[in-house]
């Protein structure tokens, strides 16, 4: 039997549902793949792409503040390595309204561009290839 490599799924609540919705469909373009109303006494939805091995998980408790995110250098980094896709991904969060920032760290400026999302959380687009 071959050997089957694990998902991943990175779940994170949210006080704003939408917001964070518009910033990872509409700016990102994940796909949203699932979404549920009162589910044991949550809110949620999951975004990613059909066959990718990871998908991200927002929540809502209604009646619960969580908060925005502990520091400005809590980063989901996806990497681009081909110049018209990364040139497009970038349009595509700022056709969305979305503004890049400064990187906290400022290594991630030298490649890339950094959006905050509204709850403070950073994504990094960046332009080069996955390298370990």
């Amino acid at each position: 039997m071959p050997h089957m490599l694990p998902k991943l799924r990175v779940a994170r609540p949210t006080d704003q549902l939408a917001a964070v919705l518009h910033f990872y469909r509409d700016g990102l373009g994940l796909v949203e793949l699932a979404s549920f109303v009162a589910h044991n006494g949550f809110d949620g939805i999951m975004l990613g792409h059909p066959h990718a091995p990871y998908h991200l998980e927002f929540t809502h408790q209604p009646g619960h503040t969580v908060g925005r995110a502990p520091t400005a250098d809590n980063l989901l980094v996806f990497y681009l390595p081909d110049a018209t896709e990364w040139q497009a991904a970038v349009q595509r969060m700022q056709t969305a309204g979305l503004a890049p920032v400064p990187s906290y760290n400022p290594y991630w400026d030298q490649a890339g561009v950094t959006f905050e999302d509204p709850d403070g959380y950073r994504v990094v687009l960046q332009h080069a290839p996955w390298e370990l």
